[in-house]
């Protein structure tokens, strides 16, 4: 199913989902190499681009990510929810979205700062709009930076919570996730045993 059913998460949902997790890690990880390289190495010039390049490409998944959940609704929360846990979730996400397009509107100052668009992969220019501000490379890093060291924690409170919701509460949370909508039985035969 590639929408969203009252009890799991459709193809286009989970797609978008791991795809983003996929490149948010990358880039954080990439990112922290990348800032380490001296003139001197081989991958000095091309690091950047593509740095930029995947973070042009994340902007587009979340805009689009954000437009399907407009036209199609997320399934109903899992009933062992409580309302604290509801509200937890609901704030989260808020927030992870909220951080992104913080990390990458800094992202893009930094890398417009000078008046030069971002290529992306050779296929398209995104033109420097907002430039020459005072220092706007140097305070567009520095959020840069403690915006993704915030949003790489947060996200992995979301994936603690995941996995504590999967193995201690035996819920469905995460298999919804993963696109499925029921327990397996073996899954509830060992849980019914402890």
């Amino acid at each position: 199913m590639w929408r969203n059913a009252e009890d799991r998460y459709g193809r286009i949902s989970i797609a978008a989902h791991w795809l983003t997790a996929i490149i948010i890690v990358g880039l954080f990880g990439f990112g922290l190499w990348m800032v380490e390289l001296t003139y001197y190495d081989a991958w000095y010039r091309t690091a950047p681009w593509l740095h930029k390049s995947f973070g042009i490409l994340l902007f587009i998944v979340l805009v689009l990510r954000l437009s399907w959940r407009l036209v199609d609704p997320l399934p109903t929360p899992e009933p062992t929810l409580g309302g604290f846990e509801r509200k937890a979730s609901k704030w989260t996400h808020a927030l992870l979205y909220l951080m992104l397009f913080g990390v990458l509107i800094s992202g893009y100052l930094i890398s417009t700062a000078k008046g030069e668009g971002i290529a992306v992969f050779g296929l398209f220019e995104v033109p420097a709009t907002l430039t020459h501000l005072p220092n706007q490379a140097d305070w567009a890093g520095e959020i840069h930076l403690i915006l993704s060291i915030a949003l790489i924690a947060l996200a992995s409170l979301h994936a603690l919570a995941a996995l504590k919701h999967h193995f201690i509460d035996r819920d469905r949370t995460l298999l919804r996730m993963l696109g499925r909508s029921k327990l397996d039985r073996n899954h509830h035969e060992r849980g019914d045993r402890r």
